[in-house]
């Protein structure tokens, strides 16, 4: 069904059919669910904390009650990235988002900072990672309000002697650092 035709269809509709309709749709359907409760009670900050929690799991897992070992880092990118489109289909505050994409690239750090890593993909996913918040700021406006993290996420990526950090400056000389 195209757009046009939905349009058309709609348009036939009562307001009781509609309302029945979307009643129906939030009940059935998770996703618009989830979006109707955001829109009439974003909560953006609560979001932001859960979200940034979750990411932090994934390199600093927490020590059940009773458990006699500690879970191991899972450094799943995809965590983080699956939490990040799923507030841009919301249509969170694009702040909210950009430091998002900015905190799993620091939490990334804060943990390559004091554990050896020896997968390549590791440092070519924060990359990635480093790449699209990068984008994402300069396509919302916003490229000065995060130029001081963007600037301290190169000085650790120097510190830590990252191999593809000449990866990195090349986004940084595109974008005048």
């Amino acid at each position: 069904m195209s757009k046009r035709d939905l349009k058309k269809y709609l348009t036939e509709l009562s307001k009781e059919q509609l309302e029945e309709q979307l009643i129906e749709l939030y009940e059935k359907f998770a996703p618009v669910k989830v979006y109707y409760d955001f829109v009439f009670n974003p909560k953006e900050d609560k979001l932001l904390q859960e979200s940034k929690v979750k990411i932090s799991h994934e390199y600093f897992p927490i020590k059940k009650p009773n458990a006699k070992w500690r879970p191991k880092a899972k450094m799943r990118r995809s965590v983080a990235q699956k939490i990040i489109k799923h507030f841009i289909m919301l249509g969170v505050d694009p702040f909210i988002i950009a430091d998002l994409m900015f905190y799993n690239i620091e939490i990334a750090q804060t943990y390559s900072a004091n554990n050896y890593i020896k997968q390549e993909l590791f440092y070519k996913s924060i990359f990635n990672s480093f790449e699209q918040a990068v984008n994402f700021v300069i396509s919302n406006g916003i490229l000065i309000e995060f130029k001081a993290r963007i600037e301290m996420i190169h000085q650790e990526i120097l510190q830590q002697k990252w191999k593809n950090k000449y990866d990195f400056e090349a986004i940084l000389d595109k974008i005048d650092l």
